[in-house]
């Protein structure tokens, strides 16, 4: 984007603040959709714990190869000179979080399920809107400030 403290400021910083946020959206997004999927359980939750390590890392690749690379080349396409900071996050995180739950509602429910089937792409219009919504607001709400006052400080 540009100068700006809130954002990472060289690699090292860069890989900090993705740490921070892929961490963070991992471990309240893929439980929250899967609770409301399967149910508020223990058990549901101890099934969620296995499956994180795996999200964490698919989540780490789609961003760096493939959300990353497309939301930079349509975000200039969107963003004027005199945008501030916040419209510009908060236009980043809703083509990032766009793009990631488009994948990740077909990738998870595979993972999840340890089987490659069609039924994430049969159910994909009920079940996308949702799962954008529960991570656009876990970004939003949570991540984005905690990474953005990390890097601050």
């Amino acid at each position: 984007m540009y100068k700006e403290p809130r954002l990472p400021q060289n690699a090292k910083e860069g890989i900090l603040f993705m740490l921070i946020i892929s961490l963070i959206s991992v471990n309240m997004i893929a439980p929250t959709i899967i609770f409301l999927e399967r149910g508020f359980s223990l058990d549901v939750y101890v099934d969620t714990l296995k499956i994180l390590p795996i999200m964490w890392i698919i989540v780490m690749i789609l961003v760096r190869f493939v959300a990353g690379p497309l939301v930079g080349k349509v975000m200039p396409n969107f963003v004027g000179k005199t945008d501030g900071f916040n419209a510009r996050v908060l236009l980043n995180i809703v083509l990032n979080v766009t793009c990631l739950s488009i994948l990740l509602t077909i990738i998870g429910t595979w993972v999840g399920m340890k089987q490659i089937t069609l039924e994430p792409i049969e159910n994909f219009l009920r079940v996308w809107p949702r799962n954008f919504g529960v991570a656009f607001w876990i970004e939003l709400l949570i991540a984005q400030p905690i990474a953005c006052f990390t890097m601050k400080k």
